[in-house]
């Protein structure tokens, strides 16, 4: 059985409260909520409340996204990061997501890897401190500084970081970035979509193409799961769908249901 979760994106039309209600009935085993919606993180709920609220609902609260551009270290981003981390806190939360830069800058090699391990360097004791997971995520965009697994775990060990940062299998961006080494003991949950345009290129694949894993998907998700699984993976598996398509879903628990069915007949 896949322990299924779903992140806010997937739902961004869904209030906290729904979104909380929607994973339970799926019978999911957490959420992720997000700092790069419309409305406020939690709806302006208080941050404690929040995760109590989850917590009855008997589902994790997996992580707050997001520090963004994390590996562009500065006074003003680590004040960004210790309010997110604070306010995971509060929640319960496991863990704070940590997206990279992705403008096309800081991409030369030497440079790139220095910028990650001076941010990963800061960010390790904040995150001892108020007990939490930094979750990496590499991007297969062409002009993230941050695309490749291997890059960020070698980073992760250079600071002694094994066990406080863990990676984001993002099956969607480790397509982009064509694939390489998963990585298992270093990661900390999967991110699911699909891409079913049969039009667009690798290349040319925004977030706006990811919809939920359908039998026609090409990114090959349920290969990436079970290779993750086949070499001793065991995680939440979150559903990370940005269409606007799925977003407009009028009933999107129908749509969740079908494809996490599909996804576990597949795998059994």
């Amino acid at each position: 059985m896949i322990p299924f979760a779903l992140n806010h994106m997937t739902v961004a039309r869904l209030s906290f409260r729904d979104l909380v209600a929607l994973a339970a009935r799926l019978g999911c085993v957490g959420i992720e909520v997000r700092n790069d919606l419309p409305q406020p993180l939690f709806d302006g709920m208080d941050p404690g409340e929040a995760g109590d609220l989850a917590r009855a609902a008997g589902l994790r609260l997996l992580a707050v996204a997001e520090v963004k551009r994390f590996n562009d270290w500065s006074e003003d981003k680590a004040a960004e990061a210790l309010a997110l981390m604070k306010i995971a806190r509060t929640a319960g939360a496991e863990a704070v997501s940590l997206i990279p830069r992705n403008d096309n800058l800081g991409m030369g090699n030497g440079e790139r890897q220095a910028a990650l391990r001076l941010a990963l360097k800061a960010l390790k004791p904040m995150l001892e401190d108020h007990d939490l997971l930094g979750m990496v995520e590499p991007l297969g965009f062409e002009i993230c500084a941050l695309r490749s697994k291997s890059e960020a775990v070698e980073g992760i060990e250079a600071v002694g970081g094994i066990g406080r940062f863990k990676l984001v299998h993002d099956t969607f961006h480790h397509t982009l970035a064509h694939g390489g080494p998963l990585f298992p003991e270093h990661t900390g949950i999967v991110h699911v979509s699909g891409v079913v345009d049969q039009e667009v290129s690798l290349s040319q694949m925004r977030d706006p193409h990811r919809v939920l894993v359908t039998p026609g998907d090409r990114l090959g998700n349920i290969d990436q799961i079970a290779a993750l699984q086949a070499a001793g993976w065991i995680g939440p598996v979150s559903f990370e769908a940005f269409s606007p398509a799925v977003h407009a879903l009028p009933d999107p628990e129908v749509a969740l249901r079908a494809s996490m069915g599909h996804m576990a007949g597949v795998l059994a």
